[in-house]
């Protein structure tokens, strides 16, 4: 008989073996231990053991949602009038018998339990409370294409698309081939720095991007001492050892409002690959929004391709 229940201290290696049985696509870290989520996951301060809601037949779990909030605009606190489900897997042996849409009910009713008032379906920023470092790739891009299943699963339960991003990888065997004139004065201006705390400046910085060991390269202005652009490196361990060979991701890429256009983002993206490519990595993964066509040609440019797509998807309000 399937029963749910809230999560249990007891019940990380299940919930690994749950895992690795429901989620075998190229987006999906394979566990060895429970570790990585006891890292990524049951660590954060803000982990609510009642928004983990397992399924189980006769003690055998067989399921699971996850449900969580995003944080608030100065990132000081939990958002609660905003959820989220961040995760709901289920053994392929067990679907089709109306766990998950049970199993998202329940997610449902917790969420707006706590006051949310807009449900949201697959994690992305700024609501991605868990699982960076375990599913997605270098950042959480809501819920993969290539898990294709998922869509259908979604709209059919009165969510539709509200953002979608392009995952892009380069491979780092690829010689790094960039020429552009203005790199001169860029050069002479702007010095790159590794900058290994400003990333966790915030309290949900700190509790999202803490297990991922993030560092933050910026481009210094010499002339003031200014950042002008940054980007987020971490070391993707887990989908490294998946894919068979070592993988970073970037994330954060940004330059200041008033000095895009002029070649800055490309020559930081540069320094970055470089950067990674010394340190004998091999690829290189980002994620762009769908609509930012300018960064996705300037990626283009510097040998990325796009492997996958992600899709958040927003309940429908009835009626």
């Amino acid at each position: 008989m399937i029963q749910y229940r809230t999560y249990r201290n007891t019940d990380s290696p299940g919930l690994a073996e749950v895992w690795n049985d429901a989620l075998s696509g190229r987006g999906a870290v394979r566990l060895r231990t429970s570790s990585p989520l006891e890292r990524f996951t049951f660590s954060k301060l803000f982990f609510d053991p009642k928004g983990l809601i397992i399924a189980e037949d006769d003690g055998r779990l067989i399921g699971f949602v996850h449900a969580g909030f995003g944080a608030d605009a100065a990132r000081n606190t939990l958002d609660t009038q905003t959820g989220v489900t961040c995760m709901l897997v289920v053994r392929p042996s067990y679907r089709g018998r109306g766990i998950a849409t049970e199993l998202l009910r329940q997610s449902e009713q917790y969420l707006r339990g706590r006051g949310a008032a807009r449900l949201f379906g697959g994690a992305m920023a700024p609501l991605n409370p868990f699982y960076l470092g375990m599913y997605g790739g270098s950042d959480l891009p809501g819920v993969l294409a290539s898990d294709a299943s998922a869509d259908l699963f979604f709209t059919r339960r009165g969510y539709s698309v509200c953002r979608t991003v392009k995952v892009l990888q380069r491979r780092l065997a690829v010689p790094i081939k960039v020429f552009d004139p203005r790199f001169v004065n860029h050069r002479q201006r702007f010095e790159c720095q590794e900058d290994a705390t400003s990333r966790l400046s915030s309290w949900w910085a700190y509790n999202v991007y803490s297990g991922a060991e993030p560092r933050v390269f910026s481009l210094i202005d010499k002339t003031n001492n200014e950042s002008v652009a940054q980007a987020t490196m971490w070391e993707m361990e887990g989908f490294s050892y998946r894919w068979g060979l070592p993988a970073a991701g970037v994330t954060d890429w940004w330059v200041k409002p008033e000095l895009r256009k002029q070649g800055i983002g490309k020559f930081l993206m540069t320094q970055v690959l470089r950067k990674a490519q010394d340190e004998l990595l091999e690829l290189i993964e980002l994620q762009l929004a769908s609509d930012n066509e300018a960064a996705f040609k300037l990626c283009q440019g510097l040998g990325f391709e796009q492997v996958d797509t992600g899709r958040m998807y927003e309940k429908r309000e009835q009626g």
